[in-house]
């Protein structure tokens, strides 16, 4: 069981960044996965970026590869994707989201049993 918490959102303009993080609740984060995904109006909700448990093995979606850093600190149950370079098209509600399913293949939200509230992110042109 581990309940999440996205924070650092907000408005910024095209070219800034931003740090996304990710409370976790548990003692036991270390054996949960870790993702972000993205919500915008009127889309589906898409992958962003993934962490395997100990932080060995990262995802990306392409569109971000190069420009967001995901990352996790265990000992504080926190964690984090840190945004540079934002676009306009990267405006959405960011999700983190946790998973224990023992798998390599981190890029799907349907292996996550747990989601935060989200945090909107909006970059302007």
């Amino acid at each position: 069981q581990v309940q999440l918490v996205e924070s650092g959102g907000g408005l910024v303009q095209a070219g800034d960044s931003l740090r996304l993080s990710c409370a976790a609740s548990g003692r036991t984060f270390s054996t949960y996965a870790m993702g972000w995904f993205r919500q915008a109006p009127g889309k589906e909700r898409e992958f962003v970026a993934a962490i395997s448990r100990s932080g060995g093995s990262i995802s990306y979606e392409d569109s971000v590869r190069g420009r967001f850093t995901i990352s996790r600190d265990n000992a504080k149950n926190m964690g984090y994707l840190q945004m540079n370079s934002l676009k306009p098209e990267d405006t959405a509600v960011y999700y983190c989201a946790a998973t224990q399913v023992p798998t390599t293949i981190l890029t799907s939200q349907r292996i996550y049993n747990y989601w935060g509230q989200g945090t909107q992110v909006t970059v302007s042109s």
